[in-house]
């Protein structure tokens, strides 16, 4: 007997908001005819990748400032491109 496990194309999870921020989300729902799990998710989604673009350049910055990463001029990435031929 050969069976197929199918897996969710998404996982739970739980999270707690403050009573002004869920009153909100319960509104725009409410008002839009969409779940609060919905806009929940777009947040997650459009706001994960602002996140990590912050804390990862945040990171990156104190390397440099430690010296611990190497920094370009302007100038130097055009010559190594060959952009200033």
């Amino acid at each position: 007997m050969n069976t197929t496990i199918q897996q969710s194309t998404t996982v739970p999870t739980s999270i707690r908001l403050d009573p002004g921020t869920e009153k909100r989300l319960d509104y725009l729902a409410t008002h839009t005819g969409r779940s609060k799990a919905y806009y929940l998710r777009e947040l997650v989604e459009q706001g994960l990748g602002d996140l990590e673009d912050y804390y990862l350049a945040a990171e990156e910055l104190e390397r440099v400032r430690k010296g611990e990463s190497k920094v370009h001029s302007a100038a130097e990435v055009r010559t190594d491109l060959g952009l200033d031929d």
